[in-house]
């Protein structure tokens, strides 16, 4: 089944499913395999050690599929600040047609953006920040609810509200992200007025992620009960999976109060992806995961998760909503 909507057209992709950007996750094995799955994959380029390295990536990327595929910009609130133009340079003389950009405002790459001809879609956690993407130029919007892993924002609006918001006031297209499994998540999202999903921590339990088994162990072993929220009190949410370490991470924030620096739980959260992710050691530190993992029972290929996904959509608006109206 090919869906055709807004954002299927921007892309030039089959389906209206993305992968987003995912912190020593999304290499070129793992978009490779979404984009000729049909979906749009995206490497991330902050995993990238350097522009050179980012360069490499998307080479390699464009060895494994000719389908359009897209990287990941995150601009941290940081000193020392990745070297972004030469980041972008990279992906602009790679030839990559779609970024996703998250964290702080994009506005001073879009220029370069898009005189590439380069699509740019952002992330955002509230209505106010999308329309901001759409006034600077952004051509489209993941709405990130707070269900999602990672930063879901400070406002706590959950995807059934946010993308009905979302559409009332957004004149670009946007896809839901957060709560996004399977065929129910596409049409529920598409039914509140998005254009796709985009699925983060469902394709870190697929066969080509390129993540040590352990994590996808542990995703398809939790419930939607083992998530947590972390450093709250710094204003710098994030969501991740339980473990020891995030649980003490959350007893010192207690402990603390209105005194927590992120210095006093520097040890739980900087530095520990290459050890969990490639290493798998499951207890290394907080790492983010959506509420999603409720949904997620098995470990699939790229492949049959979106055949299976756009399979269970054509039947829930063929069969159960046409039968509803009938």
């Amino acid at each position: 089944m090919t869906m055709k909507t807004e954002i299927t057209e921007l892309f030039g992709i089959q389906h209206p499913i993305i992968q987003g950007g995912m912190h020593y996750v999304g290499f070129a094995e793992l978009a490779a395999a979404v984009s000729n799955a049909g979906g749009l994959g995206t490497i991330t380029a902050l995993t990238q050690k350097t522009p050179e390295d980012l360069a490499n990536e998307i080479a390699r990327c464009k060895d494994m599929t000719d389908k359009p595929f897209a990287v990941n910009i995150t601009f941290l609130p940081t000193v020392n600040a990745p070297d972004y133009p030469a980041i972008v340079k990279a992906i602009i003389e790679g030839g990559v047609g779609v970024v996703e950009t998250a964290g702080r405002n994009p506005v001073q790459v879009m220029p370069y953006l898009k005189d590439a001809g380069i699509k740019v879609i952002h992330k955002c956690t509230s209505v106010r920040h999308s329309l901001k993407a759409q006034e600077i130029g952004c051509d489209a919007v993941s709405v990130d609810g707070f269900e999602c892993g990672g930063h879901p924002g400070e406002d706590d609006v959950p995807n059934m509200i946010l993308l009905p918001r979302a559409a009332d006031e957004l004149e670009i297209p946007f896809v839901a992200s957060g709560g996004q499994a399977d065929g129910r998540s596409l049409v529920a999202s598409m039914a509140m007025g998005a254009s796709g999903m985009n699925m983060g921590t469902r394709f870190i339990a697929t066969k080509e992620a390129p993540v040590h088994q352990n994590v996808k162990d542990a995703i398809v072993a939790a419930t939607e009960l083992d998530t947590r929220l972390v450093m709250r009190p710094l204003r710098n949410t994030e969501r991740v999976m339980t473990n020891d370490a995030v649980e003490k991470l959350l007893a010192k924030e207690r402990e603390l109060g209105d005194k927590l620096q992120f210095e006093d739980i520097i040890e739980q959260v900087a530095g520990v992806y290459p050890r969990i992710m490639k290493d798998g050691e499951m207890e290394a530190g907080a790492w983010s995961c959506g509420m999603v993992v409720g949904l997620i029972n098995d470990i699939p290929t790229c492949q049959e998760l979106i055949d299976r996904t756009m399979g269970e959509a054509n039947e829930i608006i063929t069969s159960r909503l046409l039968g509803a109206v009938a």
